[in-house]
């Protein structure tokens, strides 16, 4: 969303709320119709991507394929060949402790981004055309005009244009 190649990056939140109006080409009154449905078509819903995973076993057979964990497989049989038993189990030890780790890291990002995903509010307000409607979040477009209240869950990654005794719980995000 550049409007020039030359022109040094501006962060969102950094810019005047008219400027980013401008550059999603949207007003105060929100897109017409026919533009969140071009909008829509062309850069798809808005919703996380779902990956549904490959499973708890898979998952754990994956942590073993790292080139290092093969060079540690390699060196515990080679030790084990040699006969040298202690160092082969402290090394085989060494590798189950890790996929361990990967494999509970991994089910609690999986867990972190399925909490994430209930969050997101499931309608959200919006001005099309001028007027206030309700529409399925997934339906929200760049350049949409959303309209928050007081504890509504916030639909997607929103630039706020204007606000009064705004007061945000990030506990959810941050886990504290």
């Amino acid at each position: 969303m550049r409007s020039s190649e030359n022109k040094k990056e501006t962060a969102w939140h950094a810019l005047d709320a008219d400027e980013v109006l401008s550059r999603l080409g949207t007003n105060q009154d929100g897109l017409n119709s026919q533009e969140a449905k071009e909008r829509l078509e062309k850069n798809g819903p808005n919703r996380l991507p779902y990956n549904p995973g490959e499973g708890p076993v898979l998952r754990f057979l994956k942590q073993f394929h790292n080139i290092l964990i093969y060079i540690l497989i390699v060196a515990a049989v080679v030790t084990g060949v040699l006969g040298h038993f202690l160092d082969t189990g402290v090394i085989a030890g060494v590798v189950l402790i890790n996929a361990l780790i990967g494999f509970i890291q991994e089910g609690k990002a999986e867990k972190a981004l399925d909490a994430i995903r209930g969050m997101l509010s499931q309608e959200s307000r919006v001005l099309r055309d001028g007027d206030e409607i309700m529409i399925e979040a997934h339906e929200l477009v760049d350049g949409d005009v959303v309209l928050l209240q007081a504890g509504e869950k916030v639909p997607a990654d929103l630039r706020l244009l204007k606000s009064r005794d705004l007061k945000i719980e990030e506990a959810v995000l941050t886990g504290e």
